[in-house]
């Protein structure tokens, strides 16, 4: 699968990584690896993430207090948001 980011997604993600690394060096990186690896999930499992509303789901980012909000398409994880919780 294709993971594609909402371009609101792409800012919220921007927005987080340089947050966190003005809080720690470094920490903006782990940041974006680990919603990367949260949409690595998506892309194994599409399906088990629950569904929050219509045809969007959620899954929670381990390390930081993220969710990724998305939709599936066909071949295609559309991000919707990366929003904290």
């Amino acid at each position: 699968m294709v993971v594609s980011f909402h371009e609101l997604a792409e800012r919220e993600l921007n927005d987080g990584a340089q947050y966190y690394h003005l809080q720690q060096a470094g920490l903006g990186a782990a940041f974006i690896a680990e919603v990367r690896r949260c949409t690595d999930a998506i892309c194994a499992l599409p399906e088990a993430g629950p569904i929050v509303r219509g045809d969007v789901r959620r899954r929670l980012c381990h390390r930081f207090p993220y969710s990724v909000l998305y939709a599936l398409r066909p071949d295609t994880v559309r991000v919707l948001a990366v929003m904290s919780w």
